[in-house]
């Protein structure tokens, strides 16, 4: 059986709704894995949010690891001064000790859902882990605002976003799925009409995320960005997508490629269940 791991700080209910929606696809015999345990740099106590997130591993019978950041660095942030490999080096140290915490288990595949920590090198090089990005491959950068104001300014005619595998710089791993939609056409180019010869920088002043177009492209991603989750890790545990030792992505065959698509797949589970999305 192919094994995940997942990682969440669960500060939101976006944590328990990806964690939802990939045990529904399992036990619906449509994702053939099992989530071999949950870790979480939180501990119970430290908000509801992620109570409540403990509370439905616990429930789903899956090993949950908690261990606090916040305790870690106030208790032992002091011994370790300085930076390594660009991070305070009191967190080199807490991935080493959350590695401990793990070594028992030997997942084939580890997804960031919420992961709020930037996971350092020695974790990277330890697991194979998958983070999101709100841009396809070779997309804006930034944040999802910060991408969807460029696609603007760019007059682009589509959207999406991507799984990357993670490593040691920050959002510059090398993509791994993804899915695109057309931000062209009904119900957009009305509200391309509208903006049209404006600078984005004046539209940011008046409107900001209250923009009609703006808030299109937000809603066209997220409806399909908790389907990727799912689609992704069912192309990993189908062996129709995988990440070889040195770090590329090739298909079923073995062969290399640029990244997998999954726009239809996409499309296909957000007509067929849009309850889920």
């Amino acid at each position: 059986m192919y094994k995940l791991g997942w990682f969440a700080t669960s500060r939101g209910q976006t944590s328990r709704k990806l964690l939802e929606a990939v045990l529904s696809s399992i036990r619906h015999g449509d994702t053939p894995a099992e989530i071999e345990f949950v870790f979480s740099n939180r501990e119970p106590g430290e908000g509801e949010n992620s109570d409540r997130f403990f509370e439905m591993v616990s429930a789903a019978n899956i090993p949950l690891v908690s261990f606090s950041s916040r305790r870690f660095k106030a208790e032992e942030g002091a011994k370790y001064p300085g930076t390594a490999d660009g991070l305070p080096a009191w967190r080199r140290e807490y991935d080493r000790a959350a590695m401990q915490r793990l070594a028992g288990f030997t997942p084939d595949l580890c997804v960031l859902a919420g992961y709020m920590l930037i996971v350092g090198r020695e974790m990277c090089q330890r697991y194979k882990m998958l983070n999101l990005h709100p841009a396809e491959p070779g997309g804006p950068a930034g944040t999802w605002q910060e991408v969807i104001w460029q696609l603007i300014e760019a007059g682009a005619s589509r959207a999406g976003a991507m799984m990357h595998l993670v490593t040691p710089e920050l959002d510059k791993g090398p993509p791994v799925t993804y899915f695109t939609f057309p931000i062209r056409g009904e119900p957009y180019d009305r509200h391309w009409q509208e903006i049209s010869g404006r600078p984005v920088a004046g539209i940011i002043r008046e409107q900001g995320e209250e923009n009609t177009l703006f808030k299109l492209i937000r809603a066209g991603g997220v409806v399909r960005e908790l389907p990727l989750v799912v689609a992704t890790v069912r192309a990993f545990s189908e062996g129709r997508v995988a990440i070889t030792e040195d770090g590329r992505v090739v298909d079923a065959a073995g062969q290399p490629i640029s990244a997998y698509d999954l726009s239809a797949e996409i499309d296909r589970m957000i007509t067929e269940t849009p309850e889920t999305a």
